[in-house]
């Protein structure tokens, strides 16, 4: 059997054809591939911004008449270019498993010094999102006072933005992080030249890996849709054993938020749809077009929830009740020899450490990476509160595996994954902490479990909840078995009567 792939002809459109190609070819050894590649109006138009086209799909719509004569049997996408209402005659039939979603930021390394200087800085971008969303996060972010922080529409390929990146009189670029992965870890030799272009400019830019949290992504943004003609039966059995379910439903539940807020690539709205073991998270934030601010982080956990809770029951009411430590600093040397550095807490970075040029920073979480910016230090990326083993993905960019070194304290969480270095021991306070009465309790951390445990060993019978990654995995250490929330405050209210 003959199957034709169809897809746009710049480098990433043809990059991602192949790795269906293949996926199909390993399904299915029987079947012979063709390829056909064509432009799109969107590739067409190069002068105005997306977001003032009208038309909508506009890198996807011309290949729909080409299923429907036969033309091809299939064709490639990257899903968010996709209109978000669905064709009568036309399906999404499968995707692969879902790249890296998150946002990357460029810099070049030639101007930042006068960024840090003036307080001025230059952004290249086409979306109106990563705008909005970025305008106060990049603010705090970046370790520079900014007192003027402007956004400039750019259009062409990644590799043509990376150029004008370094060409025009601009500080930085915005590029979703999968485009420019796939087009590194591209194996086919037609885009040797292309991968060597874009490491060589790497080389030249400092670089961030944008949260989700503070900038989710474009719905189905990293994913790829596989279109084919809703009559084609053979197609879609052909290709039900590439589809990944869970990429498959995140980005359905995506573009569905985005269909309820109308939709299309001029809105200034991300949808992130994260699925962990624990649960489904969705991050949502922008401005819709009547005005309406999207600030959300939610957990719609696999596991039933208890009841709702009397308020005397819950503890801690207030994040200060759990504070039960000072923290005593270890005189330690700086790990010049790591390459990169995941920092669990600000302060577990000693105050006479600086980062050395090349070498990486990774944050917990946002605020972590935030007090961090305030010192001057440039922040790689986070964990965004969702634990260590939370995977950073950037092998690909640095171009090699990584040397990694987690900065805790003392009595820190250590399974071996990462090496680690205290920094700073707790001491515990003076005083006993109050639990009695209590019998719902939320963990901020897994060192403050074990102190109230050791204190009041009744605990151990109550009903706890707690945040994801390391907290949960010492409460589980210890016999409990926690609900994970995504904070305290989301725990309480969720859970609390009131």
């Amino acid at each position: 059997m003959r199957v034709t792939i169809a897809s746009r002809r710049s480098d990433l459109a043809r990059i991602q054809a192949y790795q269906v190609g293949e996926e199909l070819q390993i399904a299915h050894p029987q079947i012979e591939i063709n390829y056909s590649f064509h432009e799109s109006l969107g590739d067409r138009n190069q002068s105005d911004p997306l977001w003032q086209m009208p038309e909508k799909g506009v890198f996807t719509r011309d290949f729909r008449e080409g299923l429907l004569r036969g033309d091809f049997d299939l064709v490639v996408h990257s899903w968010k270019d996709l209109a978000i209402e669905e064709d009568t005659e036309t399906e999404i039939a499968a995707t692969l498993p879902r790249a890296d979603a998150r946002d990357l930021l460029l810099v070049r390394e030639d101007r930042w010094a006068d960024v840090e200087r003036t307080g001025v800085m230059t952004i290249l971008t086409s979306s109106p999102r990563r705008a909005y969303n970025l305008e106060s996060f990049l603010r705090e972010a970046l370790p520079a006072r900014l007192r003027e922080l402007s956004f400039t529409n750019v259009r062409g390929n990644v590799p043509t933005r990376v150029r004008k990146l370094l060409e025009l009189n601009v500080d930085g670029l915005i590029v979703a992080k999968a485009a420019l992965d796939r087009l590194l870890e591209a194996t086919q030799s037609e885009f040797v030249a292309t991968s060597e272009e874009l490491r060589q400019a790497l080389s030249r830019c400092r670089w961030m890996v944008l949260p989700l949290r503070e900038n989710p992504s474009a719905p189905a943004q990293g994913a790829l849709a596989i279109e084919i003609a809703r009559r084609r039966a053979d197609v879609r059995d052909l290709l039900a054993p590439l589809n990944c379910a869970n990429t498959f439903a995140a980005v359905n539940r995506e573009r569905q938020i985005l269909r309820g807020h109308g939709g299309g690539c001029h809105q200034k709205i991300g949808a992130s749809v994260l699925r962990r073991p624990f649960g489904e998270i969705t991050f949502l934030r922008g401005l819709t077009d009547n005005g309406q601010i999207l600030d959300s982080c939610s957990l719609n956990a696999f596991r039933p929830r208890p009841p709702k809770i009397p308020w005397e029951q819950m503890w801690p009411l207030n994040s200060s009740e759990s504070d039960w430590f000072d923290r005593e600093l270890i005189p330690v040397k700086p790990a010049r020899q790591s390459e990169a550095l995941w920092i669990a807490k600000a302060d577990a970075l000693p105050d006479d450490w600086y980062p050395e040029a090349g070498q990486i920073v990774w944050a917990s979480g946002v605020q972590t990476w935030k007090r961090l910016a305030r010192r001057g230090v440039w922040v790689h990326g986070s964990a965004e509160s969702l634990g260590e083993h939370e995977p950073q993905q950037i092998g690909t960019l640095v171009g090699r595996e990584l040397n990694w070194l987690k900065l805790t304290h003392a009595a820190g969480y250590d399974d071996g994954t990462i090496p680690t270095l205290a920094t700073y021991r707790l001491k515990p306070k003076d005083g006993r902490p109050d639990l009695a009465g209590r019998k719902y309790f939320f963990w901020k951390s897994g060192s403050s479990f074990e102190h109230a445990l050791a204190l009041s060993p009744w605990i151990k019978s109550m009903t706890h909840f707690c945040g994801p990654g390391n907290t949960q995995r010492i409460l589980e250490k210890n016999g409990t078995d926690p609900h994970v929330f995504l904070d305290h405050g989301q725990w309480l209210k969720e859970m609390s009567l009131a």
